[in-house]
């Protein structure tokens, strides 16, 4: 049995996508919090947005997470499952042997470098579309583009080349810098409490967690991560918000200290409550569609060739 197994890869899509529609709206809640004005605290954020937007305005930009994040999903949980084998066969001569904290905690690591190539655009356009809150219409884009919360956007598609065509390559990967600086960690506060929360809930005896326990382990895990990443999500959020309608950060460092030094230390855990309440469902429904559906193409093959 190799490293590289094509069903993690699979699950993983299955569990991206789960995770998507379980948290993209408080995920749009946070982004107005972290990089918009005026919004207030969590639920003042929450009744303006429906009051200006209707319910739809808490999924914008949703349609490319949707297929994005299965595919950026599917790597993540791939790459983690396919590194942990590699050191189990490396330190142990068998793939299939239990990972140390050690190799759990390397393997996030792997992850949190990777992710970041296939991340940053998908982040990128989610917050460009979250940050829009009036309708995309002809009329506006020539009376008020540079006005905050125009529409400049018509889509998911038209956004990334829109970027593309006017920031260039640079563009796409704006907040590349500080997306590898919340992830690195973020991943580790992820998987590594996640096994770790799964063990210790799972009855002692049990071949595997059940779905509950599965639930519940993925669930703490995510709103552990998300209180970890908020800090430099904050950033991230910043500087990829930026450029839509002005131009104020040259760069992850000049957007840490005008933050600063404009908001204070408090600005950087702005948003860490919703990060942690949205952590939480989403996570849940990530691990519980990725370790389900893996479940199941396992069942499959054991009646195949059994």
């Amino acid at each position: 049995m190799g490293s590289l197994q094509l069903q993690d890869f699979v699950a993983g899509l299955v569990g991206g996508i789960a995770s998507v529609v379980a948290g993209h709206p408080l995920d749009t809640v946070k982004t107005r919090l972290q990089a918009g004005q005026g919004y207030g605290n969590t639920l003042k954020c929450v009744l303006t947005v429906y009051r200006n937007e209707s319910l739809t305005g808490f999924f914008k930009g949703m349609s490319f997470p949707l297929a994005s994040i299965g595919i950026y999903s599917s790597v993540v949980f791939g790459v983690f499952s396919s590194t942990q084998r590699f050191l189990s066969q490396l330190r142990h001569g068998d793939p299939a042997a239990a990972p140390s904290l050690g190799d759990m905690t390397l393997a996030s690591l792997v992850v949190g470098v990777i992710s970041v190539g296939i991340g940053t655009p998908v982040e990128l356009v989610k917050t460009r579309l979250q940050m829009q809150t009036q309708p995309y219409t002809k009329a506006n884009i020539k009376q008020n583009s540079t006005a905050p919360g125009s529409s400049v956007y018509r889509g998911s598609i038209h956004c990334f080349r829109t970027i593309l065509q006017k920031e260039g390559i640079p563009g796409i990967y704006r907040g590349n810098v500080a997306m590898l600086l919340r992830d690195v960690p973020g991943y580790c506060a992820y998987f590594v409490p996640y096994a770790m929360f799964c063990d210790w809930i799972t009855p002692h005896g049990s071949i595997a967690p059940n779905p509950f326990a599965i639930w519940m382990a993925g669930g703490v895990a995510g709103a552990v991560s998300w209180a970890v990443c908020t800090p430099m999500d904050v950033v991230k959020s910043r500087l990829q918000a930026d450029g839509v309608y002005s131009k104020q950060y040259k760069g992850t460092i000049d957007c840490i200290l005008q933050s600063y030094q404009n908001e204070g230390l408090k600005v950087f855990f702005r948003g860490l409550l919703v990060n942690t309440i949205r952590g939480f469902p989403s996570s849940a429904a990530m691990f519980l569609g990725y370790e389900l559906c893996l479940r199941t193409m396992k069942g499959w093959q054991s009646e195949t060739n059994p």
